[in-house]
C-alpha cells in the first residue's frame, strides 16, 4: 500500500519483508530518502539489494510492511543492466523517445548533461559500457525526475570512468535538487558524496554516515579479504555474522532475530 507523504520526504519505506517461495529475501527493513539526499546501499551479492529497490519502485510487492511516497513523486531508474539484441538495431535517439514523448532539443539537452552528446545517432549495441550507462542515465534524466534510483550504475565501467560517473551523479544532485538511491559495491568512490549508506545483508547490519577509510573487520566479514583490500570502506561495527543461507548468527553462535 501507498501513503502519500509531505514536506522534504520522497520515500519512506517502513518494515519491508519479502519471501519467495518460502525463501527470505529481506527482513524488517526501513529506509527515508528526502530531497536532496544520496542514500547508498550495500552488501553482498544475494543481499537483497536490488530486490528492495524494486519494491520501492512498485515492481514488487513485499510480503510485509509499507512503501510511502511524495504525493506525485517523479521517479528515473536506471536498472543495473540492459541487454541489447544487436538483430533489432535502435539508436540512442529512438531509445531516448521510447521513454518520454521527447522532441530533439530535450534529448539534445539530457545527453549534454551526461557528457554523451555525439552518441545520438549510434547504434545502441555498438554502445561500450560506459557509453550505454550515460545513455541509461540520460534516459533516466529526460523524465525530470525528483527522485533517481540507480541500481550498480557504474556496471561495466572501468575504474576511470566509475569515477567520473560518481562524480556526475553528485552534480546531477546539485543541479536537479533531487534525491538519489543508489546500490553500489564501489564505496570508496561515493563516499564523498553519499550522505548515508545503508549496509543490507537481507536485513540491515548497520546504516549511518559515512566516516573514514580503514580495513573494518566488518567490511571483511562482508566483503571477504581480497575486495576489502582494494576498496575504501565505511567504517561500522557488526554485533553478528551471517551463515551461508543468510541466517543472522551472535558472537555466541546462536541465532538471532532483527
Amino acid at each position: 500500500m501507498e501513503i502519500f507523504v509531505e514536506d522534504n520526504v520522497l520515500i519512506n519505506a517502513k518494515n519491508i519483508s519479502l519471501h519467495i517461495d518460502h525463501r527470505q529475501i529481506l527482513n524488517n527493513i526501513s529506509l527515508q530518502i528526502a530531497e536532496q539526499q544520496i542514500v547508498t546501499l550495500i552488501g553482498p551479492n544475494g543481499a537483497g539489494k536490488t530486490s528492495l529497490v524494486k519494491i520501492v519502485l512498485g515492481l514488487t510487492r513485499p510480503s510485509s510492511g509499507e512503501v510511502n511516497l511524495k504525493k506525485g513523486l517523479r521517479i528515473g531508474y536506471m536498472p543495473q543492466r540492459l541487454h541489447i539484441d544487436p538483430s533489432m538495431p535502435v539508436t540512442v535517439d529512438r531509445f531516448l523517445k521510447l521513454a518520454v514523448n521527447a522532441n530533439k532539443n530535450e534529448i539534445q539537452r539530457v545527453l549534454e548533461e551526461v557528457g554523451a552528446t555525439g552518441l545520438i545517432n549510434n547504434q545502441l549495441y555498438s554502445l561500450s559500457g560506459g557509453e550505454l550507462q550515460r545513455v541509461l542515465l540520460a534516459r533516466a534524466l529526460i523524465q525530470e525526475p525528483q527522485l533517481l534510483v540507480l541500481d550498480e550504475p557504474a556496471q561495466g565501467v572501468d575504474v576511470n570512468g566509475q569515477a567520473e560517473l560518481y562524480r556526475l551523479i553528485a552534480d546531477i544532485r546539485s543541479r536537479h535538487k533531487c534525491g538519489i538511491l543508489l546500490v553500489s559495491h564501489d564505496l570508496h568512490l561515493v563516499m564523498s558524496a553519499t550522505d548515508e549508506v545503508i549496509c543490507l545483508n537481507q536485513h540491515v547490519c548497520c546504516h549511518g554516515h559515512p566516516e573514514q577509510v580503514s580495513n573494518d573487520p566488518a567490511y571483511l566479514e562482508l566483503f571477504g579479504k581480497k575486495d576489502a583490500e582494494t576498496l575504501a570502506v565505511y567504517t561500522h561495527h557488526h554485533n553478528h555474522s551471517h551463515e551461508l543461507g543468510g541466517e543472522v548468527i551472535n558472537s555466541e553462535g546462536k541465532g538471532i532475530s532483527d
